[in-house]
């Protein structure tokens, strides 16, 4: 039986049907219908944020981390053009979001009306797909849809707009129970014939390489590729956006590929016969130079978006398909042809460059060096159920190579666009969906002043985030970027380390703050931030001008790095015993 309601008690009533539990927002004139509405939501808890933007970059946390839809409520003109930024970090990522925009009437869109942004027309490029709304009565309709299209298939935002007649307008109230959209259907199942071909590739390589990326954790297929690794011993490499889809502790795993992965790692790529990549799109920060990428191996590609395989690197098998569909029907396969592991040798090789060539940094040194910090954080939070965030540049660079990520959806961090103030409101968000995890965002002192206003949201909505700035008051890896390539001409990348006093904006905030400047304070600082009972600021000064290293230079190949031993042929590097077996 239908009831007649609001357009907006129909939104609200819609996200509380699809099981939206935190909505983050901010309220403006066109959304007040939609925030009455709220006002008496049950089982729907609003978060204010202090910038729209952050309210998309908190939604995208939260979906990271409890693989459910997160979704953020602005209002038009500014407020919908501040959630851009989110957008596009959300949709580069494939993380699944609905955005919902109030809109001037539909009576004076296009007239340049009070605070009328083309929200639609904007976000046109950066989303999945998107709605402006004409009528009350679509409203339940296009929820449904919205939610599907977000979270099915390769995922990713929507973006509703909502002019405020139909906000104000009526409807009788039906949620429908399923959806009608006969030109969206993704592929689930990988072609059995390629399954069959991959499956043999796998069985007959002898060096062969799994590349994994941020669609194993999408598809939930964490321990279908833990299988499919140890069945076969095939050593893994997890992008930036595929790290914690395999235990980073465990033997096969050999870390970060690309522009800042260990020397190991790319020496492994180069010289691989068989590159497996799942849920990966081939990115050029992992490439580096596309003709040198694994030029020695055949490639089987496995992702449900057709649009990627082929797109940067030609592949030798592709898959289109879920990949946690696909990889439990390759481990099937292989299992019932009795395919055994012929990476003894392969793996012996791949532990020499792990032993000769690991990532290292000056553990001596007198002033705090960033990696030391990221290595404490994990041993202190050893046991723990511990999400770690970061915000873009050489602090995200550093949690990447000396974090170590055991499970699915414990790290959260931007990939493809690289949005410098997101690890902070995506922390938040990811405090907010899963509330019994210590979160910690490993921060830039740059990245960090973008959003520090968020410490307000953080403090009043009881969010126990803690962020570590590893401050060594430049924009670091713009600083560094100069000192390779410009001749150490810092132009404009200075950031003073005590403008602000990050103790004291921690404390105007009502939170913890805490500085560490010796080796020695960081244990203790560490520890009082995260035995503290609220959001924590850990300021770190760390060393000035420490490089992430390794680095591929721009249009390098990436065996071939600052940090390791550029020009020299990997088979070079081998021991001469391992050599000829791993060659032969």
């Amino acid at each position: 039986m239908s009831e007649r309601i609001t357009g907006a008690e129909a939104l609200v009533r819609g996200l509380v049907a699809e099981g939206v539990d935190i909505l983050f927002g901010y309220p403006g004139g066109v959304v007040l219908p939609i925030y009455d509405a709220i006002y008496d939501a049950e089982g729907l808890r609003h978060i204010l944020v202090r910038h729209e933007q952050g309210a998309v970059h908190a939604a995208d946390g939260y979906a990271r981390v409890t693989g459910k839809p997160g979704v953020a409520l602005v209002t038009s003109g500014p407020g919908a053009t501040n959630t851009v930024t989110g957008i596009a970090n959300a949709y580069m990522d494939s993380i699944p979001l609905v955005v919902i925009t109030g809109q001037v009437a539909t009576s004076v869109i296009g007239t340049d009306a009070f605070q009328e942004s083309d929200i639609t027309g904007i976000t046109l490029p950066i989303t999945k797909h998107n709605y402006l709304l004409k009528d009350a009565r679509e409203v339940p309709e296009v929820i449904k849809e919205a939610f599907h299209i977000a979270t099915t298939g390769r995922p990713g935002p929507v973006l509703i707009d909502m002019p405020v007649d139909v906000s104000k307008g009526e409807v009788d109230f039906v949620y429908p129970a399923s959806v009608n959209l006969p030109g969206y259907k993704p592929t689930y199942r990988g072609h059995a014939k390629q399954i069959k071909q991959a499956a043999n590739l796998i069985a007959k390589a002898r060096k062969p390489l799994l590349y994994v990326g941020g669609g194993v954790l999408a598809s939930g297929a964490s321990k279908e590729i833990k299988e499919l690794a140890e069945l076969m011993q095939l050593p893994v490499t997890s992008t930036l956006m595929g790290k914690g889809a395999f235990p980073e502790d465990h033997h096969l795993a050999i870390g970060m590929p690309g522009m800042h992965g260990a020397k190991y790692t790319n020496y492994s790529i180069t010289e691989t016969d068989l590159l497996i990549g799942v849920g990966v799109r081939f990115d050029d920060r992992v490439t580096g130079k596309l003709a040198a990428f694994a030029s020695k191996a055949k490639v089987i590609h496995v992702d449900i978006d057709p649009a990627e395989i082929g797109k940067n690197k030609p592949v030798d098998v592709p898959i289109v398909g879920d990949a946690k569909n696909v990889v439990a029907a390759l481990v099937a396969e292989l299992r019932k042809t009795g395919a055994e592991p012929r990476t003894d040798a392969w793996m012996r090789a791949i532990d020499d460059w792990r032993n000769r060539f690991p990532l290292h940094y000056h553990k001596e040194s007198a002033t705090i060096m960033p990696q030391r910090v990221v290595e404490r954080i994990d041993e202190l939070t050893a046991g723990r159920e511990t999400i770690i965030c970061t915000e873009v540049g050489q602090n995200q660079m550093w949690a990447m190579q000396f974090h170590k990520a055991l499970e699915p959806r414990s790290w959260v961090s931007s990939g493809g666009l690289g949005t410098m103030g997101f690890g902070f409101p995506a922390a938040i968000g990811a405090q907010a969906g899963r509330p019994d995890a210590l979160v910690i965002d490993i921060a830039g002192d740059g990245s960090f002043q973008m959003v520090s206003q968020e410490l307000a949201t953080a403090k009043i909505h009881n969010l126990p985030v803690k962020v570590v700035i590893l401050n060594n008051g430049f924009l670091g890896m713009v600083r560094q970027w100069q000192e390779l390539f410009y001749g150490k001409r810092y132009s404009e990348s200075v950031l003073p380390q005590d403008c602000p006093d990050f103790v004291k904006l921690a404390e105007a905030y009502g939170c913890f703050g805490v500085r560490a400047t010796k080796p020695e304070d960081v244990d203790q600082a560490l520890e009082a931030a995260f035995a503290f009972d609220g959001p924590a600021i850990v300021d770190c000064r760390v060393e000035a001008e420490e490089c992430v290293f390794p680095m591929v230079a721009p249009g390098g190949s990436i065996d071939e790095m600052l940090g390791g031993i550029p020009g020299c042929p990997v088979s070079e590097m081998l021991d001469d015993e391992l050599l000829e077996e791993v060659w032969e």
